[in-house]
């Protein structure tokens, strides 16, 4: 049985404002002008989320399916159809329980992946990140893990400037697995070294970085540059200024930058008190940030919320659209099955209103509760 769905469509190349998309069997068939729509609601792809740490109340951090599940299902109901579980700097048992622990739900479709942020980061750049837990990269644990996953482990942060971080990122991107450079104090030329060595990604660009400066300019400029990486950029107005938003997403194009979310369990809860990685939080006016020095400890953020705050930003819809849904989707390896209103593709999609409010959210070709 095929069914459509009318309205102002956002393709990769534009909108279709009297337009169609047909879906059958959970994938989309064909997008199309349908001249006898009149006005109807945006029609945009189901949103990738690349980094999360939870929401709702419920984190991924812990290794609990269930917290999982229930952080997943947050989130599905802002329109994000697609997550990794991001995980942060945590002791190698933790690592091992959480990979085993949420392979099932990467095997029955409820997550893409596991993100392992960590633990193998700068200290002089670790942000919110447990510091106890910091280490050099180790090829014994990387190896363990990915066994241990069977393709559930898609993504690992590295800081680059580490001792043996160039083995790991070759052993990582030989099985398939994205490496991200991130929290890294790392020079413009080993950050360009990990990038030759296969890292693809860059994590919350500026954040946990060191900063760009005209004599040495770090690995903010090399990851700009190059032309295989997908630079992450959190748009909550707090991690990042508008002008470096809009500046970033010039310079890398919609193709390279990716919006996230790096939201915690408070995401969608009241201001109080919350934990990340074992350190107390403190949200107040939706801006989490750790107790104990006031470091940003993730977000509140939510995909939609994303979405709207870069087109408030002057991020033409189109363009923001291929942020949070088809540039995310390809810089995990998953192009070729979500990320953009493509025939052949599952079918994922948001209704948004005018205002770009979330009125209704499809997965796989079935309306989300």
């Amino acid at each position: 049985m095929t069914r459509r769905v009318t309205g102002k469509v956002v393709t990769p190349t534009g909108v279709i404002r009297q337009g169609c998309v047909e879906i059958a069997d959970g994938r989309i068939t064909a997008v199309a002008e349908y001249p006898s729509v009149r006005d109807g609601h945006w029609i945009v792809p189901g949103f990738v989320d690349m980094h999360t740490h939870g929401g709702g109340g419920h984190t991924f951090t812990t290794g609990d399916a269930e917290s999982a599940r229930q952080a997943a299902a947050f989130h599905s109901g802002h329109g994000t159809t697609t997550l990794l579980a991001s995980l942060v700097s945590s002791p190698f048992e933790l690592m091992r329980d959480a990979t085993a622990a949420y392979r099932p739900l990467v095997e029955s479709g409820v997550l893409a992946g596991v993100h392992f942020e960590g633990p193998y980061l700068s200290a002089d750049r670790c942000g919110a990140q447990n510091p106890e837990f910091l280490r050099d990269p180790s090829t014994a644990e990387l190896t363990e893990l990915i066994e241990l996953g069977g393709g559930a482990v898609r993504m690992v942060t590295i800081a680059p400037e580490r001792d043996g971080a160039t083995e790991a990122i070759e052993l990582l991107v030989s099985h398939g697995v994205v490496v991200a450079v991130g929290h890294t104090d790392a020079t413009w030329e080993q950050t360009r070294a990990a990038v030759a060595a296969g890292a693809t990604v860059g994590t919350h660009l500026f954040n946990g970085m060191r900063p760009v400066h005209h004599r040495e300019p770090g690995p903010v400029v090399a990851l700009l540059e190059a032309p295989n990486v997908v630079c992450e950029l959190v748009a909550d107005g707090v991690h990042l200024h508008d002008g470096m938003l809009g500046f970033a997403t010039s310079v890398a194009g919609p193709e390279r930058a990716a919006l996230i979310t790096d939201a915690m369990a408070a995401a969608g809860m009241p201001d109080g008190e919350y934990e990340l990685g074992g350190q107390a939080v403190t949200v107040s006016g939706g801006v989490a940030r750790l107790s104990r020095d006031g470091a940003i400890a993730g977000s509140t953020l939510t995909m939609d919320a994303a979405l709207r705050h870069a087109v408030g930003a002057g991020v033409a819809l189109p363009d923001a659209c291929r942020m949070v849904a088809t540039t995310p989707a390809r810089a995990i390896g998953l192009g070729d099955r979500v990320g953009a209103l493509v025939a052949g593709l599952r079918a994922d999609l948001v209704m948004l209103d005018d205002d770009l409010n979330v009125v209704r959210v499809m997965r796989g070709g079935d309306w989300v509760e």
